[in-house]
């Protein structure tokens, strides 16, 4: 078996201190240039290729990596136009200060269990998670610190999160004066049991998803504020995607004759309403009007380009990531509720008459 050549070597054949190869692989600014190349020169020709990291690392008790956990594929990340800027925001705030990211999936327990347990980082992001959810619990047992995305403020954890009730009013509030009364919402999950369809007062009532439940506590209070009864609007639960958005199209066509609007939680469920409306050859918005949430970069090239909330995507990666920091450095647990604002696009026009 090869021997193991190690740093003692190096400075051995190039005949200067341990201090000093150790000074060029580590401080390269503290050595001269001729020092340097002596240095690297012995450290080539016995192979050198430098100081192994894990022992640094061991020693600072640090891996300078935080985790970003999801509890969808990891492919989302990279399909999902919200989850790519998120982690950019992350990723942005990372570079700042010279951190890795590493993504962690979070498919199912078994598999959050193991790879929370594991992940060689030093805390953990936890995103989009579900109120009561097991990530926070296994994330709080690893001792690291974390963060939880769109987690209730109230939780007593860090947690980042835009202001879902302002966004769900405002939304209400701009197709309310448009003279819209005939509305459907096509929501986001109401809780991690994979169901979808239309949604009863018992389980609207009983929403463990944050956004969900605060984006249609949104527009319920605006309903009401317009005299509308919010138990007459139906709510349909999508995955957040095409298939089951467009039977959820289908579904509250059929239950509201003469619709003329559509609530949508997520950009994503918007878009695939606007392209099954117009395949049923309906127009928007002269015959239906559409409104999303989030603003992510396909919202704008849409046709029509599409109405919706804009929350700061990517800031909610930084704000993340710095509170993950803040933590590290001993500051107290703290919620950070981002605001929103309405975005007004050619999906969303006046009610048309009945």
């Amino acid at each position: 078996m090869a021997k193991t050549v190690k740093l003692a070597d190096v400075a051995k054949a190039a005949k200067v201190s341990q201090g000093t190869v150790s000074n060029v692989f580590n401080r390269p600014d503290m050595v001269s240039p001729e020092m340097r190349e002596r240095v690297m020169a012995a450290a080539d020709s016995l192979g050198y290729r430098g100081p192994d990291p894990r022992g640094r690392l061991l020693r600072a008790g640090r891996v300078n990596a935080i985790g970003v956990v999801t509890s969808d594929y990891l492919r989302n990340f990279f399909e999902n136009g919200y989850t790519r800027r998120f982690l950019a925001g992350i990723a942005e705030e990372c570079e700042r200060h010279g951190a890795g990211l590493s993504l962690v999936s979070a498919q199912n327990d078994e598999i959050a269990d193991w790879n929370i347990r594991t992940a060689v980082v030093d805390g953990f992001i936890l995103n989009c998670v579900v109120e009561g959810s097991r990530l926070v619990d296994l994330a709080a047992r690893r001792g690291l610190p974390f963060v939880a995305v769109e987690f209730p403020p109230e939780s007593g954890f860090n947690v980042v999160a835009a202001d879902d009730d302002q966004g769900g009013r405002l939304a209400a509030s701009h197709l309310i004066g448009l003279g819209h009364r005939r509305i459907g919402i096509l929501s986001l999950e109401f809780d991690d049991s994979d169901k979808t369809g239309i949604v009863s007062e018992e389980r609207a009532a009983q929403a463990r998803y944050s956004p969900t439940r605060k984006r249609l506590h949104g527009y319920r209070e605006t309903f009401a504020g317009a005299g509308l009864d919010p138990r007459s609007i139906p709510i349909y639960e999508t995955f957040n995607d095409r298939e089951t958005v467009e039977a959820g199209v289908d579904a509250v066509l059929e239950a509201v004759p003469g619709l003329t609007a559509f609530l949508c939680m997520s950009d994503v469920i918007a878009i695939a309403a606007v392209h099954h409306l117009q395949a049923r050859g309906l127009r928007v918005p002269e015959d239906v009007s559409v409104i999303g949430f989030d603003d992510i970069d396909d919202a704008a090239s849409l046709d029509p380009p599409l109405t919706t909330i804009r929350q700061d995507i990517e800031e909610k990666g930084r704000v993340a990531m710095r509170k993950i920091l803040g933590a590290s450095e001993g500051e107290p647990v703290s919620s950070v509720i981002l605001p929103v604002d309405l975005v007004v696009r050619r999906s969303t026009g006046p009610a048309r008459e009945p």
